[in-house]
């Protein structure tokens, strides 16, 4: 009867330990749809699980998500009843989370390190042996009191007994000399294997279920984390000023979830992810203008999609013209990426789904990829500050540009096959034209000089009198018609004491509140243009000018 309580208890014991053993499942990553500030993940996973609860591990996801993001999906047989993430899950149970072909290669470096401890001592003992030999024959050689046939068999002994240890110690020391090799070439087997094993990572999730029929359930996992980004970025190449651009949008990708993600669907989209359950509510949309003053030409619009910064380092004072900065990279042409990517646009983002599977590894680097590729109809024109630089600057403008749904963000420039330098586009105004710096063209050549004897200063009572003179020199030494915009500039006063008059402006339009002086130049090649500027300025002696 007792042995029947204790076979009875042992088998209750069994079967609330089996129901109380998690199940343990890795997941695989499916797709990602990447934000410019986060990606949510899509993974697959399945468990063999009993009828009734069952708690299932789920390993191998990010190791920072938004717990409130998570979604699983289970067949109708299945029920969620809790998930739980985790970063320091620790159980008994886990029991495969090793490679096996890894853990072959440490359980054998193990053994190889105690064999060579082995020898160590052993060779260690050796040594000592040896020692006390010779101190042992040391202390009888000194107080023996031997006659000379017992001294010279003890001489033997010694002899003998050294010998022998020092072959002991040369065997010992071949062996522990393949050890050590062997201990390299396992040590080197492990990285390598180390480095072929997929990245996974510490994120789990705990997952209580209840399971109507016994059986294998797919599990459809999804979640949002923040340790990925994207970011646009462009190639232009341009053959010639009557050529088309182009442009190849590319995309660069980081992540860094923990998680490599291998042969994934990518969409990368401009919106912000969705991370609450609060049904969003609209509010009236108002559309403001947002102008900005500039010092020495009054207020203009803000051209935000005119390039920003400078031009090879040099900045443009224009009326039309915002300052950009260029430096650029080579292109490589891939002629049928657009036909892999599928771009969904709505009023608030866009988003290219990308049929070619790619490999994402999470270190945090940029990883390139290619989304489509656009000729845009371009017209292009020159332009010209030689007060500020004497070289002439391709422009570039894209009507319509809308339609090609670009997003803010960096572009390579190749203009005729040569590096030009890197530009900035800003595509988020209401002007249909978009302007590109196509950089430096020396086959413009602009010339700027003062002409000295049109040129001096006069002392006219308690006033002093400048005059200033330049000849600019245009040369076109295309092949080609070009269109040139030249600009130049007098300066401006607002004290009364202080008089500015422009004497020669050589057919210049004047615009007298800025004091710009534009000039449209259709120029034929190796046409030579030149044109004088002069102005005088009076002012008090005792007042020094930045003339």
């Amino acid at each position: 009867m007792i042995k029947k309580i204790i076979t009875s208890f042992l088998l209750l014991l069994c079967a609330i330990t089996s129901a109380q053993k998690p199940v343990f499942t890795t997941a695989k990553i499916k797709n990602a749809t990447v934000y410019f500030n986060a990606a949510e993940i899509s993974q697959t996973a399945s468990a063999s699980l009993p009828t009734g609860t069952s708690e299932i591990v789920i390993k191998n996801v990010a190791v920072d998500l938004n717990e409130s993001s998570i979604q699983i999906g289970s067949p109708s047989t299945v029920t969620v009843l809790s998930v739980q993430f985790t970063n320091n899950y620790i159980s008994e149970y886990d029991t495969d989370t090793k490679s096996p072909e890894l853990k072959r290669v440490r359980d054998s470096i193990l053994i190889v390190q105690k064999e060579i401890q082995k020898v160590n001592n052993t060779i260690n003992s050796e040594n000592k042996t040896i020692q006390l030999l010779d101190k042992n024959q040391q202390i009888s050689g000194a107080n023996s009191g031997l006659n000379v046939t017992e001294l010279m068999k003890m001489v033997d002994y010694y002899k003998n007994k050294q010998i022998e240890i020092a072959n002991n110690i040369n065997t010992l020391s071949e062996k522990q000399q393949k050890l050590n090799e062997l201990l390299y070439k396992l040590q080197s087997k492990l990285e390598i294997n180390a480095n072929k094993q997929e990245k996974t990572s510490s994120g789990k999730l705990i997952v209580q279920v209840m399971n109507e029929v016994a059986g294998i359930v797919p599990l459809d996992i999804s979640y949002l984390t923040n340790n990925a980004s994207w970011t646009p970025f462009y190639d232009l190449r341009a053959e010639s000023v009557t050529a088309p651009i182009n442009m190849m949008y590319k995309a660069q990708v980081v992540q860094n979830t923990g998680i490599d993600w291998k042969k994934v669907k990518l969409t990368l989209s401009s919106g912000m992810p969705n991370q609450n359950n609060q049904a969003p509510m609209l509010s009236s949309w108002f559309l403001r203008d947002n102008s900005v003053v500039q010092t020495g030409y009054g207020m203009q619009r803000n051209k935000m999609n005119q390039l920003q910064g400078r031009v090879a380092g040099v900045a443009v004072e224009s009326e039309e013209l915002q300052k950009v900065v260029v430096t650029a990279s080579p292109i490589m042409k891939k002629s049928s990426v657009s036909d892999y990517t599928t771009v969904a646009e709505n009023q608030l983002n866009v988003s290219f789904d990308i049929d070619i599977p790619y490999d994402i590894l999470s270190n945090g680097k940029v990883h390139s990829v290619s989304l489509k590729e656009i000729k845009l109809p371009a017209s292009y024109k020159y332009y010209a500050a030689p007060r500020v630089e004497n070289e002439a600057f391709l422009l570039a403008e894209i009507a319509d540009y809308s339609k090609y749904n670009l997003l803010r963000g960096e572009a390579n420039i190749i203009f005729e096959g040569m590096y030009v330098g890197k530009t900035f586009i800003e595509p988020n105004q209401t002007s249909d034209t978009l302007n590109l710096s196509m950089g430096r063209d020396k086959k413009v050549s602009i010339k700027r000089e003062k002409v000295a004897d049109k040129s001096g200063t006069k002392f006219l009572s308690s006033k002093k009198e400048q005059t200033f003179t330049y000849d600019i020199t245009v040369r076109n030494n295309k092949k080609e018609n070009i269109e040139l915009l030249l600009k130049d500039q007098y300066p401006l006063t607002t004290s009364k004491e202080i008089e500015v008059e422009l004497l020669q402006s050589d057919n210049a339009k004047v615009n007298t509140e800025t004091g710009i002086l534009t000039w449209q130049l259709q120029m034929k090649p190796n046409e030579i243009r030149k044109f004088r500027i002069s102005y005088k300025v009076r002012y008090p002696k005792d007042q020094v000018l930045n003339l």
